[in-house]
């Protein structure tokens, strides 16, 4: 299943890297670079935790 994101977009405007993001929830660069390109369903926590880091909600960094 693939998961649109906005998760790149809202990324770039807070001058984060991918390394950047993944350290801070805690994941591997590899799985940011999943979850921007829709090829990873995240996990309820780390869709918190990435919303969070981006201060956007859940539902607008995440289109199902």
């Amino acid at each position: 299943m693939i998961v649109e994101t906005k998760i790149k977009e809202c990324r770039i405007k807070l001058n984060l890297t991918q390394e950047q993001l993944a350290n801070a929830v805690n994941v591997r660069r590899e799985t940011i670079v999943f979850l921007e390109q829709g090829k990873y369903m995240p996990s309820l926590k780390l869709a918190y935790d990435v919303s969070k880091v981006l201060k956007k909600s859940i539902e607008k960094l995440f289109i199902f």
